[in-house]
């Protein structure tokens, strides 16, 4: 039977978000119910919350979660009751043109659940992403429960639902960095540190954090960067640019394309990293477990479900890398 959890809601452009009753139906085909143990609150979801998503308001906040499943429907192989998951935004069809030609991380038709999630007066959620995770329990597409060990603990593993996994994701997959390369990463909070991380594992030679904040920087020197640059007393150095942020619709990008074409180089988008959750969060969390990757110290805080508009404003103000709502 459906079940009433609390969930984060933003009901409003602009408004601030609040604690309600969220109905949670039973997981029909192909989908799951997960109960979340720990969820990030992201720059995604200021965004949600502000309208530079969508206006297809009221929407439950949070997609980059940690959990148990608790149910799933009919036709669900993939994972079972019990099982630890990261969620994912990035479920990925298998029968597109991306998934057929081997590369499910562009694929074309991302999953989600069927059915809504919805107040108790029956007034319909958008969840973010996809997901809606700063809730007690949320619906998702089966596909978007990628199973990882459950030793880890769910605060940080939360992370490689969205930030960490989109800044590791950026400097690994899509940018190629590799040994003795230089790297510079313009940005450090949340998921430009994780960028750093990324870096060094790959082995980069020279990693420059630049950013205007200083804590920023100081953040990204204990996660791996060799330099900082403070781009507000100092002239960056120029590279090769990886776009990692999703950018509102009104965003433009003005270049002199004589200097892209004269010195060369390249603009790519990295969207989640280019990640494929069933290969990489496993991975990911092994490393984690091996001490090779420092998930705990993107957690700035721990903190209840009542703290989120809080946190939001933590994030607008460039105070944390990531608050996590803890269950």
């Amino acid at each position: 039977m459906a079940v009433e959890v609390r969930g984060v809601v933003s009901r409003g452009k602009g408004q601030p978000v609040t604690v309600e009753r969220v109905v949670v139906p039973d997981p029909g085909p192909g989908e799951a119910v997960v109960e979340v143990q720990a969820c990030g609150v992201c720059r995604t979801d200021l965004h949600y919350r502000d309208g530079g998503i969508s206006d297809d308001f009221p929407f439950l906040l949070g997609h980059e979660a940690a959990g148990t499943v608790s149910a799933v429907g009919a036709g669900v192989t993939g994972v079972v009751p019990g099982d630890f998951v990261i969620l994912n935004w990035r479920a990925v069809c298998g029968i597109c043109r991306a998934c057929a030609r081997g590369r499910p991380w562009y694929c074309f038709d991302t999953v989600n659940a069927t059915q809504r999630m919805s107040l108790t007066d029956g007034t319909p959620l958008t969840p973010a992403l996809g997901i809606g995770a700063l809730a007690e329990k949320t619906l998702v597409a089966a596909g978007q429960c990628t199973k990882v060990d459950p030793e880890a603990p769910a605060a940080a593993a939360a992370l490689l639902g969205c930030g960490v996994m989109a800044g590791i994701g950026a400097a690994i997959n899509t940018a190629g960095v590799t040994q003795d390369d230089t790297v510079a990463v313009f940005g450090c909070g949340g998921v430009g540190s994780a960028a750093v991380a990324g870096a060094r594992l790959a082995g980069a030679r020279t990693i420059i954090a630049v950013d205007i904040d200083r804590r920023k920087i100081g953040a990204a020197r204990r996660l791996g960067a060799t330099h900082g640059v403070n781009a507000g007393v100092e002239d960056p150095v120029a590279g090769t640019l990886v776009l990692v942020g999703v950018p509102t619709p009104d965003m433009r990008m003005d270049m002199p394309m004589l200097d892209l074409f004269s010195r060369g180089g390249a603009v790519k988008p990295s969207w989640y990293g280019d990640c494929l959750p069933s290969r990489d969060f496993p991975m990911l969390i092994d490393l984690y477990k091996q001490r090779r990757l420092d998930l705990d110290r993107f957690v700035s805080e721990t903190i209840p479900l009542e703290l989120a508009e809080d946190a939001l404003a933590a994030i607008g103000r460039g105070d944390v890398l990531r608050s996590v709502v803890v269950f």
